[in-house]
């Protein structure tokens, strides 16, 4: 996963930059191809903010976290985005399994006979 790193009103680290790197790593073995992200870092007031928009292969996901420890919040974050994978996994593997059903047997689902539409507009 190629991460790159902006900092707001915040000084760049050494520390928090392998923090997120290790946390963002473990995400990108759940993903099928390289991913791209852009993580922002800023501090407004008390509140430690950090923002994500992760690409991947027509994927995007953006996710925004804020807490009172810049650590907290990146913690936070990664189980969000883990979430959001895993779901959109789950979607993708019921969509390609076929579980969808086909728009002309919604009729005969429905218990009209053949040739008989639901819709008043039908002629």
């Amino acid at each position: 996963m190629q991460i790159s790193f902006t900092f707001k009103k915040i000084d760049s680290s050494d520390a928090l930059t392998s923090y997120t790197h290790e946390k963002f790593d473990k995400l990108d073995k759940m993903l099928d191809s390289h991913a791209e992200a852009n993580v922002a870092f800023s501090v407004e007031k008390l509140r430690h903010i950090v923002e994500i928009n992760l690409n991947c292969d027509g994927l995007r996901i953006h996710g925004k976290e804020s807490s009172e420890s810049m650590y907290s919040s990146i913690d936070i974050l990664a189980d969000n985005l883990k979430l959001q994978i895993k779901k959109n996994k789950e979607k993708l593997r019921r969509h390609l399994a076929g579980d969808k059903q086909s728009i002309k047997n919604i009729g005969t689902d429905l218990g009209l006979p053949d040739g008989v539409s639901e819709s008043p507009f039908a002629g």
